[in-house]
């Protein structure tokens, strides 16, 4: 059996919600238009398929038909109009995403306070077997040894940073190599654990509103 393959004609839905990256197909109305709103921490992307729209982006404003894409950055505010009289879809990603999600702005760009999306307005089916106290313990863990990681690779960092310096500065292109390679092995799990953290939180942060 192959992968799963989507059709943004029929699959309009969000297809993937991880902490790294929440991606969908989105299909609105003529008239319709979303509430101006940033995101604290994920880069917005956009790729008009059907239909023509109206972003308006930190102020900025550009009108966008099928093949065209635009970005909103974090922490810009951003909202998007559907012009015409034919509905609109696109896809779109926010990497990462991590809650509170969104961030509602007022007219004038004011920040409100942060929105805790429900998982379900994600497509995303909330596991409510596990208990609170069970997803508050899990991410005490998360955050410890995302903790001691860090300061592991801190110390490496530093370590081989020095040593790669050295070895640019003599030439030495094989100890330069291991050490380059000596950083990344201390970074990756500092970033696997980064993501465990997220996903943990995921979980957690919307059960406050359930």
């Amino acid at each position: 059996m192959g992968f799963p393959v989507y059709d943004y004609r029929t699959d309009v839905r969000n297809v993937l919600v991880t902490p790294q990256i929440r991606s969908r197909f989105l299909k609105m109305e003529p008239g319709q238009s979303a509430q101006l709103h940033s995101h604290d921490l994920g880069h917005e992307i956009f790729l008009i398929l059907e239909g023509r729209v109206e972003f308006e982006i930190d102020g900025e404003t550009e009108e966008l038909g099928p093949g065209q894409m635009c970005v909103a950055l974090a922490d810009q505010p951003h909202t998007v109009r559907v012009l015409g009289d034919e509905p609109m879809t696109m896809y779109l990603s926010v990497t990462p995403h991590i809650h509170p999600t969104h961030t509602p702005r007022t007219a004038d760009g004011e920040r409100l306070p942060h929105n805790f999306t429900p998982a379900r307005a994600y497509d995303v089916e909330p596991d409510m077997q596990v208990s609170v106290s069970e997803l508050v313990a899990r991410q005490n863990h998360a955050a410890e040894l995302l903790a001691e990681l860090t300061q592991t690779c801190a110390a490496v960092q530093q370590e081989m940073g020095n040593q790669l310096k050295t070895a640019l500065a003599e030439g030495d292109a094989d100890a330069a190599t291991a050490a380059r390679k000596a950083m990344w092995e201390a970074l990756y799990p500092v970033y696997k654990a980064t993501a465990e953290l997220a996903d943990v939180w995921n979980a957690l942060a919307p059960r406050v509103d359930a």
